[in-house]
């Protein structure tokens, strides 16, 4: 597996997410310590894939890139999750958008860390302020949810997400959620 955290894994998705002219991202990290599960979903509402570009995108040399000729996320995610006694899927309709899934047995020693989730949340937010992020973390069924949508509809349109003193609210307030919940993944 190329990324080291599984975190990465997500910045990529969410990447194709922008590029796919997603308005609204919503990332969910479910972990279930009885099952000896984590999975993460990544869900859009941005353009889609048909059964074709689906079939396809898990492929290493199918991208939509023009810059080059492979796209290696969703293949290594899919590799990754599989390889750790997961799996993946992927749903997608044309105009809808579309939603990937990961699990991976947390116990499995090939298992990546999940990484700075919190920084991975809080870059995709700074640098895609016109993209509503929702972000929910359940371990255990014990949730904390970041939603970029409230958060404007608390402080008004008018005040950038990027303004300093907001970007280190989200960035206090993700970190503690995280980190109470979060139990060492």
């Amino acid at each position: 597996m190329i990324m080291k955290e599984l975190a990465l894994h997500v910045l990529d998705i969410v990447q194709n997410s922008i590029s796919a002219k997603a308005d609204t991202v919503e990332i969910a990290e479910i972990v279930s310590h009885e099952e000896d599960k984590l999975t993460i979903i990544i869900k859009d509402n941005g353009c889609g894939m048909d059964e074709d570009m689906q079939k396809h995108v898990i492929d290493p040399f199918t991208t939509s890139r023009t810059t080059r000729k492979v796209g290696l996320g969703i293949p290594f995610f899919k590799l990754g999750a599989e390889a750790c006694d997961g799996e993946f899927s992927l749903r997608s309709k044309p105009g809808e958008g579309t939603e990937i899934s990961a699990s991976y047995r947390i116990s499995h020693i090939d298992r990546p860390p999940m990484g700075d989730m919190a920084e991975t949340i809080l870059t995709t937010v700074v640098t895609n302020e016109n993209v509503r992020f929702i972000y929910a973390l359940d371990v255990d069924g014990r949730v904390f949810r970041f939603d970029t949508g409230e958060i404007r509809d608390t402080l008004g349109y008018d005040i950038p997400l990027s303004t300093p003193d907001v970007v280190q609210w989200m960035s206090d307030y993700l970190k503690q959620g995280i980190e109470e919940l979060n139990g060492g993944i």
